[in-house]
This record gives structure tokens, C-alpha cells and sequence, in this order.
């Protein structure tokens, strides 16, 4: 008797909704902090479907230990046991985990890019990379890339790589003496290095080495990125809070047992570092440091320490201090309300144990300010300058953002700015005074050029984070990039360029952001680029040629009407005199360097973050 036919069943769309984020278990600080301060947190990054590795849309973690010549078997955080938990516990031995950690970390930093930018991040592609290159349009992360004190970024390689070495053996802190460290389990060390990626991709030519600022700059923004994460960790926050009585700033927290730690005989009355203010706490204790690497409170303002201070690290710390010292003044005035509340109820503060409810307040205000000031810095990025970047220069950037979308600042976020700012000796070029109307970059207008509007460009749709890489994108773009070069030819003495030199728009991209007041803020952004050949010595036959370069950003509002013009000339012989002089001293540094023809003038950042990422 044949055997009945069985119907096949019809295929159905999936019938559960996808979610929108993905839970991943990491450290909040590093290992050495272990469960305290809750350091087992959950981070929910963007959901995508992943292969092995991870390797995502933006993202692939290829993990090749290039000192033991091998590959570690990746993780799959789509099976189901490991999408049932969470990921996988936090762990210094599983290599999987280190690779879920360094996506997670990567993954909920580009987050953050992309929600103050207003727009999809994109990262520099290879040269030569052909669209169906596996990694094409990825970023390449490396946790365990080789053994070394080192993580740093790679603009040749477009890739991120992490080292790991052996603690040493002089007061390694919380670390055992010899005890391997991994630098990608820092979730600190992650968000720096991605964030020099993503700065790379934004604004290629910020990379380039023209001036003590630029990489000053370069590790400044990295280590804020890092540093204002910390005030999102909601438990480290609160336990913060309650140890410091809502002073969140104290470099030291008020011992568990209320003792002076000087006199201190059992462990409760010893004092502990604040872990918010800390940045790569088991790296610095690994290297003998004692402490953490870096700090968010730097030195005391002093308006003539940049003037001696040239070590990358140490002058960009100068702007970090800035920048946190006008975050800490804005939080204790959002908060003297609530201050004064608990103390005319009668139960005034204490600087050991507040009332719950009053810590709950404060942890939100804190973490609400400091993702307020890291959108605000992210959202910089747009108005700085195309080349040459100056601290200063942020500043501007920084404060005319801020006012584009919040006009009225309400507690005087750009006030205490400038306040910290000019207290540190960080003056930008070529303004007339510390007001805020004169930081903030001028309109065409009030510099005395008037600029039609920039006809036919296409701003594309609304939702532009499904907009990447597909062949309406191209189109687009090459649209565009016509008529911005058509524009800038027209129009190149009011863009600050240079008619008799080639004219190229680097980058251009239209933005979407939503104003505190739900206001929609459409603009397009583009950077104008420009370069000539310079020799280092014009005095000196066959000496060192260098690139100079030049060009402007140009801010379009939504009918294509020039906003600002932020402009480095091509043709500024006191900026190529700086650069000279600049590029001299850093060759009497580097015996070999007079030798070559043409000078390699790019951020090496595997030297700069030797010992110190």
C-alpha cells in the first residue's frame, strides 16, 4: 500500500517580533575589581544576527595571537544556550569571553557615536579592499593580537589590537605579581581604542601629527569617551554616591568603617580609590603604578602648565580636567536642591550613608548630566576644523554644537565650560574674547561673505542607519559629491580655499538630530580638503618634503543655506611655520628619520601607547 503524501507546511514569516537590543555580561571596570561595585553588569548593545567570531554588520573580532602563531576558537553569541544567558560569565580564562566582551564594549560605544551624530558611523576601508573582501566595511578587532603592554589602533591595518603581559613584580596592586592581563578585558582600554577608530573614520586627517595638539587631542577625546561611561554604571555609581555623601568628584571614598585611613587597623577602615574618576585601574597597577592609569581629575588649574607640557598623554589629561571639572560644577548645581530638601527635613547629609531615595536622585542626575556631556563632545566632532586640530579649537566646536541644538542652556553647561577652559590656559586662535558669542563659530554673514545656497543636495532618507553601503548610497553619493565640488570651485575664496589647487570633499553626510524640545535638526556636514608639497628647510637643498594640507567644514542646514565655514587656509604661512618647526624637533628624536625623503607625518599610535594606552 503506497505511503500517503504528507503536505508540506507552508513557510511563514517569523511570527515573534525581533528584538532591538542584545544583553551581554562584561566588566564594568576590569578584573581586579572582581564582584565589588557589582562589576559583573550587563550591557545591552544594538541586536544583529552574528556568525562565529562575533563578526556583525560593523564589527568582526578575529582573535589571532599573533605571538603563539594561533587562533582561539570563537564564540557564537547566537546559539541558543549562550542567547538563553546572557552570553558567557565573565571570565580572565575563556577567550570566548574576552571576545564577547571587546564586541559588547565596541558594540555600545559606536552606539553612542551614532545617536549624538545623528547618522551611521563608517570606518575607514582599506586601500585597494574590494566589496567582497569578508571584512569590507568592518572594523577588525584583535584580543589577544600579541604579547605586550601595548592596545592601540592601526589606521594601515583598520584594525584594534589588544596585548597582554605579565604583571610586574614590584606592588602590582590587586593583580598578583606575574599575572597575565589582558588588556581587552579593560572595558576603559575597549572604549579608548574604539573611539580613536571612530575618529579615524569621521575625520581621517585629525590622525595626521601637525602640531603638539593633535595627539593630544586625539587621547584627550578617547579618555573622556571611556571616563563618562563610568557615570552610566548605575550600582558603581550609587555605591559612589553613598561613600563620598554625593560628592562624586572625591579622589578617595570615605572608608566603610567612617575611620581616618591613616590610623586605620582592619580593612573597613581603609579608604579606596573612587573607581569613577579612574581610568585602566589594573593596567596602571600592573605597570607599578599604584593607581590608575589616568584620572578625570588631573591637577589643579594652573592657566601656564600647557606651556611645558608636550608628552601627548600628559597634555590632553589638561583638557580632560576641563571638561570633567565643568561636569562636577554643573552637578553639584543640579543638585543643591536636593541637598537643601534633606537638610530641612531634618536629616542633613552624611558623608558615609545617605537616605536611598536622596542617592537615587543624585545617581540619576549624574548619569543623565554625564551622557548629556559626552553626546555634547561626540557631537563636536562635526564642527572641528578638517586638519590641524588645536584643544582650543574643540572648544568652539564643543560649545557651537551645543547652542545649534539647546540655544537657551539652561545650567550653563557652555559657561562652566569656558570657565575651565580658560582656568587651564586652554585659549583658542584668533578670538576677541571669552565670550561665549565669540567662541562659537561665526555664519558666512557676520564675517562678511555672503554664500548662496548649495543647490541639489540629495540628503537621503530620514533613517539613514539602514542606509550603508548599498548601491542607492553610491549613487547618492557621487551625486553629491559633484555638486559640492561644483559649489566649492564657485565659491572658494569665501570657503577659505585655494581656486589654483584641487578641491576635494573628503567627507560629507547629512545629519538627524532631535533637540531637547523634540525639534528635528537637520544639517549636512563636509569637509573640504586641500594639500601642497612643502620642504621641511626651503633653505636647504634635498631636504624632508612634507604634506601640507588645508581646507574647511562646511555646515549646511536643510535647504542647503552655509551655516559656518570653520577653516584651516592652505596658504597660512604661520601654520606651515608651526608645522615646520614641529616636524623639526620630532626628527631630532628619531636619528634615522633626516634620512627619508618624504616625512611620515601620521599618528603611530603603537608608539604613542606604549605602557600607556
Amino acid at each position: 500500500m503506497p505511503k500517503a503524501k504528507v503536505a508540506a507546511r507552508p513557510k511563514r514569516a517569523n511570527p515573534y517580533q525581533v528584538p532591538s537590543t542584545r544583553p551581554l555580561r562584561v566588566y564594568a571596570f576590569d578584573p581586579s575589581v572582581g564582584r565589588k561595585l557589582n562589576n559583573y553588569m550587563t550591557v545591552k548593545v544594538p541586536f544583529e544576527t552574528l556568525t562565529p567570531g562575533p563578526v556583525g554588520a560593523q564589527l568582526a573580532i578575529v582573535d589571532y595571537d599573533a605571538s603563539n602563531e594561533r587562533y582561539y576558537d570563537p564564540v557564537d553569541l547566537d546559539h541558543p544556550v549562550v542567547l538563553m544567558n546572557s552570553g558567557l560569565d565573565p571570565s580572565e580564562s575563556d577567550p570566548r569571553f574576552h571576545q564577547q566582551m571587546v564586541y559588547a564594549v565596541a558594540s555600545d560605544t559606536v552606539r553612542r557615536f551614532e545617536f549624538a551624530l545623528g547618522r551611521s558611523i563608517r570606518w575607514r576601508t582599506m586601500p585597494g579592499q574590494k566589496r567582497n573582501d569578508p571584512f569590507h566595511g568592518r572594523l577588525r578587532i584583535f584580543p589577544h593580537a600579541f604579547q605586550g603592554a601595548n592596545a592601540f589602533y592601526d589606521p594601515e591595518l583598520r584594525s584594534v589590537l589588544f596585548g597582554y603581559f605579565s604583571a610586574g613584580d614590584k606592588d602590582p596592586g590587586t593583580v598578583l605579581p606575574g599575572q597575565t592581563v589582558f588588556t581587552c578585558l579593560s572595558h576603559d582600554i575597549v572604549a579608548h581604542e574604539l573611539t580613536h577608530a571612530l575618529i579615524d573614520g569621521q575625520r581621517e586627517y585629525l590622525t595626521e601629527a601637525t602640531g603638539p595638539d593633535a595627539a593630544a587631542f586625539h587621547e584627550a577625546f578617547a579618555d573622556l569617551v571611556a571616563l563618562f561611561q563610568h557615570f552610566t554604571y548605575r550600582e558603581a555609581l550609587l555605591d559612589t554616591i553613598q561613600r563620598s555623601g554625593g560628592m562624586i568628584y572625591q579622589q578617595k571614598l570615605t572608608p566603610l568603617a567612617g575611620r581616618n585611613s591613616k590610623d586605620a587597623q582592619i580593612i573597613p577602615e581603609l579608604s579606596e580609590d573612587n573607581p569613577l574618576v579612574g581610568l585602566a585601574q589594573q593596567f596602571g597597577q600592573s605597570m607599578g603604578n599604584r593607581s590608575a592609569l589616568r584620572s578625570a581629575i588631573g591637577t589643579p588649574p594652573n592657566s601656564r602648565r600647557l606651556d611645558d607640557t608636550t608628552e601627548p598623554h600628559l597634555r590632553g589629561s589638561i583638557m580632560v580636567a576641563a571638561v570633567f571639572d565643568a561636569f562636577f560644577t554643573v552637578y553639584i548645581k543640579r543638585t543643591r536642591d536636593l541637598f537643601s530638601i534633606a537638610r530641612a527635613s531634618g536629616s542633613p547629609p552624611s558623608t558615609t550613608e545617605l537616605h536611598p531615595l536622596l542617592a537615587e536622585r543624585l545617581a540619576g542626575e549624574a548619569s543623565k548630566l554625564a551622557e548629556a556631556f559626552l553626546n555634547i563632545c561626540i557631537r563636536g566632532l562635526d564642527y572641528c576644523p578638517p586638519v590641524d586640530m588645536q584643544l582650543g579649537e574643540f572648544l568652539r566646536a564643543a560649545l557651537t554644537a551645543d547652542a545649534d541644538l539647546v540655544p537657551d542652556d539652561p545650567y550653563d553647561y557652555r559657561a562652566e565650560a569656558i570657565k575651565a577652559f580658560r582656568l587651564r590656559g586652554i585659549i583658542p586662535p584668533d578670538i576677541s574674547s571669552f565670550s561665549e558669542d565669540s567662541l562659537r563659530w561665526q555664519s558666512p554673514e557676520a564675517t562678511g561673505h555672503r554664500l548662496p545656497p548649495c543647490v541639489g543636495l540629495n540628503y537621503g532618507p530620514l533613517n539613514a542607519s539602514t542606509d550603508v553601503d548599498t548601491d542607492e548610497w553610491r549613487v547618492r553619493n557621487t551625486h553629491n559629491a559633484r555638486v559640492l565640488n561644483a559649489f566649492a570651485k564657485k565659491h572658494a575664496a569665501a570657503l577659505g580655499l585655494d581656486r589654483r589647487l584641487p578641491i576635494q570633499p573628503h567627507s560629507f553626510h547629512p545629519t538627524h538630530r532631535v533637540a531637547p524640545t523634540g525639534r528635528l535638526a537637520v544639517d549636512f556636514v563636509v569637509e573640504f580638503l586641500q594639500q601642497r608639497t612643502a620642504m621641511l628647510d626651503p633653505k636647504t637643498p634635498g631636504s624632508p618634503t612634507f604634506s601640507f594640507r588645508g581646507g574647511s567644514t562646511v555646515i549646511f542646514d536643510e535647504r542647503g543655506n552655509v551655516r559656518y565655514v570653520i577653516q584651516k587656509n592652505v596658504n597660512n604661512e604661520a601654520r606651515l611655520r608651526n608645522q615646520r618647526s614641529f616636524h623639526i624637533q620630532q626628527l631630532s628624536q628619531t636619528p634615522l628619520a633626516p634620512q627619508k625623503k618624504n616625512l611620515d607625518t601620521r599618528t603611530n599610535f603603537r608608539l604613542l601607547h606604549q605602557g600607556m594606552p
